[in-house]
Order: C-alpha cells, then sequence, then structure tokens
C-alpha cells in the first residue's frame, strides 16, 4: 500500500527523550527501566535493534507481550489482512474472527467443562471483569489475593495487588491478603500445609465467612517468578470453594506455553479454575485480554450491561488466532521446556559462581535470579541487582528488575529463543555479574 503523506517521524533519542519529558504525564515517565533511556527501532524474532543498529537478545518478551518472536510474519499478515477488510467491528455486531477466537481458546481448556470467552482490551480489563464475575455468581463481596501479588494497573486490578508501589488513593475495598507460598523466602518456609492453613485462619478472621473467590498468578510474574508449590492451587480451590466463592487462575503472565511442560500452568497441580485471565502473549503485541469462565459462572452476567469497546475488535482477533496457529506449528511450547532447562542449568552454574545470587529459579522460559546481600539471611539486595541490570545492557542483554524489593533479575522471552541464544545470554551475564 503506497502512503503518499507519510507522517514525519524523529527516531533521534535526543527528540524522543525530549517529546516524553515535555508531554508525558508523570504517571506516564515512572516505569522507566535503564538510567540512560532507549529508543529501538525494529525487532524479529528474539532480538531487538535500537536506532544505531545495535542488537538486543530480549529477555523480557516486552513486558511478556511478545511470545511467538517480535513481527512475526504470520501474525502481522493476518492483522494486515484484516486491518484492510475492516480494522474494527463492535461487539453489537457479529463478526468471524472473535467468534473463532473464542472457540480456540475454549478448546485449551479442561475438556471436564462447558467454556465460555469474554474478549477485553486487556489483562487488567479482563482482571476487573473476572472480580465482578466472581462477585455476581457467588452473590458474596469480600476476595482473597496474594500478598506479592500483581493483576494489573485499574483501580480494580490495583486492589488484588499485594505490591505499595503499585497501589494508588481510591481504590475499591473488602480485599484480604494471604502470604504467598514463596518457597524461597516465605513467611511459614518451604511447604504447602501452612499456607492453605492461612487461607482457612484469613477466611475466618478478616473476611465475612463468605468469599466471592480467591486470584492466584499460578506462577507470579512480577512478583518475583514465584511457582505455586504442589497442591497449593488445588488445596486454596477447595478451600475457597468452601467458602462460596470461585478459583480465578491468572494466566496473564505464565499461560500460552511459557512454563513448558503445560498450556496453562494451572494444570501443573491439576486444578480445574472457575474463571481464567490472560492477555499479553495472546496478542504477541497487539492489544487483547480474555476471561474464559465455566458457563454457569459467567451466566449471572447476562442481567446487566458490560462493555469493552475493543475487547473483540477482529484485527486482534485475527492476530491472536494466528499467534496460537504458530505456537501449535512450530511447536513453542516444547522449545520453552527444552530451551528454558538449558537456560535455568547455566544461571544455577552463575549461582555458584557469584554470592551475590541467593536463588535461582522457574520453569520454562519464565526465569529468575534473585540477588542478596548474604546467603543466610536472604536480604533482598537491590542495588547489586541494579548494578548487573546495567551492565546488562552493555552487553546487549534486555530483561527486568522486578519483585517487591527489585532484587530480582526477571527472564521472559519469547518462546522462540534458541538453545545458542542461551550460551549468549549465559556469557553475557557471566561478565555483567563479573563486573562487581
Amino acid at each position: 500500500m503506497n502512503d503518499d503523506h507519510p507522517l514525519h517521524t524523529d527516531w533521534s533519542l535526543d527528540g524522543t527523550a525530549a517529546r516524553r519529558e515535555r508531554y508525558y504525564a508523570a504517571s506516564l515517565k515512572k516505569f522507566v527501566p535503564f538510567a540512560d533511556p532507549i529508543v529501538f527501532r525494529r525487532g524479529r524474532g528474539q532480538y531487538l535493534w535500537d536506532t544505531e543498529d545495535q542488537r538486543y537478545t530480549d529477555l523480557l518478551g516486552m513486558n511478556v507481550c511478545i511470545s511467538v518472536g517480535h513481527s512475526h510474519p504470520r501474525v502481522v499478515s493476518a492483522a494486515m489482512a484484516q486491518a484492510q477488510d475492516l480494522t474494527h467491528c463492535t461487539t453489537m455486531f457479529y463478526h468471524p474472527a472473535p467468534a473463532h477466537l473464542a472457540e480456540e481458546l475454549a478448546a485449551t481448556m479442561p475438556p471436564s467443562e462447558e467454556w465460555v470467552v469474554h474478549l477485553t482490551n486487556s489483562g487488567a480489563e479482563a482482571i476487573d471483569l473476572a472480580m465482578t464475575m466472581a462477585r455476581t455468581y457467588s452473590g458474596n463481596t469480600d476476595l482473597l489475593a496474594l500478598r506479592t501479588a500483581y493483576h494489573g494497573p485499574t483501580a480494580a486490578a490495583q486492589s488484588v495487588t499485594g505490591i505499595a508501589t503499585w497501589r494508588h488513593p481510591g481504590m475499591p475495598g473488602n480485599v484480604a491478603f494471604l502470604p504467598e507460598p514463596n518457597q524461597y523466602r516465605g513467611i511459614f518456609g518451604p511447604g504447602t500445609q501452612p499456607y492453605l492453613d492461612e487461607i482457612e485462619r484469613t477466611i475466618a478472621s478478616a473476611t465475612t465467612g463468605r468469599v466471592a473467590g480467591i486470584l492466584i498468578e499460578s506462577v507470579q510474574g512480577y512478583g518475583g517468578i514465584i511457582e505455586m508449590p504442589p497442591g497449593y492451587m488445588a488445596g486454596a480451590a477447595e478451600r475457597v470453594r468452601a467458602a462460596g466463592g470461585v478459583y480465578i487462575a491468572d494466566e496473564v503472565q505464565s499461560g500460552f506455553g511459557r512454563t513448558g511442560d503445560q498450556f496453562w500452568a494451572f494444570e501443573a497441580d491439576g486444578v480445574v479454575p472457575d474463571i481464567v485471565v490472560m492477555a499479553k502473549g495472546l496478542g504477541n503485541g497487539f492489544p487483547i485480554g480474555a476471561v474464559v469462565a465455566r458457563k454457569e459462572v459467567a451466566a449471572p452476567m447476562a442481567e446487566k450491561f458490560l462493555f469493552h469497546t475493543y475487547g473483540a475488535n477482529p484485527t486482534s482477533a485475527a492476530a491472536a488466532r494466528a499467534v496460537l496457529a504458530v505456537m501449535r506449528d512450530e511447536a513453542l511450547q516444547d522449545n520453552a521446556r527444552r530451551v528454558g532447562a538449558r537456560l535455568l542449568g547455566h544461571l544455577r552454574a552463575l549461582q555458584e559462581k557469584y554470592p551475590a545470587i541467593g536463588d535461582v529459579r522457574g520453569r520454562g522460559l519464565m526465569l529468575a535470579i534473585e540477588m542478596v546481600r548474604d546467603r543466610k539471611t536472604k536480604e533482598p539486595d537491590r542495588e547489586t541487582t541494579a548494578q548487573v541490570f546495567e551492565a546488562c545492557r552493555d552487553q546487549r542483554l534486555i530483561l527486568s528488575k522486578s519483585g517487591p524489593s527489585q532484587s530480582v533479575l526477571r527472564m521472559v522471552p519469547p518462546l522462540c529463543l534458541t538453545e545458542e541464544d542461551t550460551d549468549r545470554v549465559a556469557e553475557g551475564l557471566d561478565r555483567a555479574f563479573a563486573g562487581l
């Protein structure tokens, strides 16, 4: 398609920085990772190139949004074809693209239930909807969440996010927080049962005794790649259902084959959720989210209107359908399993070499390095984390600082990362740590 009137774009770092400083609100300028800014001009697969054409390995997946690789040709082609025919169609009218996507998402769920789908613009909107759905279905108001959970930036999603730096004034209430079953630094130490017992105590003391549900990231993302120990998700579902609520699995970061062994991370525990929230990797960069729920749980929502303007956008839906097809055709879940295991092995070797590394953990391509001042006390080391993070940029590695204390290096790359990439990543991390 010819563009007779191309828009002028100033790609210079100075120009972009000046416009951001002048025109961005303070709230939009906060979330900047590096001490010095960086402008990326293009991406392909697991790689990014800046305006000086330097290549970086993307271990962040643009905040876990890039699942099958930057600018994957099949995804771009599907979106372009749809956009050229009809860029947007409100859900007030019928369109086959989101209808097919709903069918395909339902097919990924446990076959024991009948599943229905509500498409949204984002993961945070999907969390909001899941909370409303749980309260409508149960007739209860109180919700449970984990203390180091991150579920999104909207007012409702903030209310179930357990990290103070993400919580702003004016959030709705009726949320009780549980200690996360962190096997490295959890308040009850390793194990599962003490954390399950705390669910019962919290329901009895911090709620009305009847709850709407519990939200659990199957693997905590921003919280520092915290896996739920065996039996925890299933045990939490049992206890919450006994109190009248539903189990909500947040798979926004951990879903779509990222953990390798399963397509959905909740499958590791054999639990069947009542509601599953997803986004990010579903669109591979195109904005889309979804709530997939048991049909009977979603049914009471029909009594009132709930509408997301772009939630069933056919262009994003076409891209998401292509994402699911690419994941299947390129066996990216199995690739995440194999390549992630190799990268985890490299991280464990670094842990043996550098005392600053207190823990390495994760599954598939959802991995983390946690930094401590002392391995015995496990005191988080935010400063060393920041130093290594900045040094990683010099090694052309893009990852993120995460966790409540910003003491975790989080790695959630596109699922097309290769074994050869992991060797280069390990070498770069080794040089970054050696610089300490």
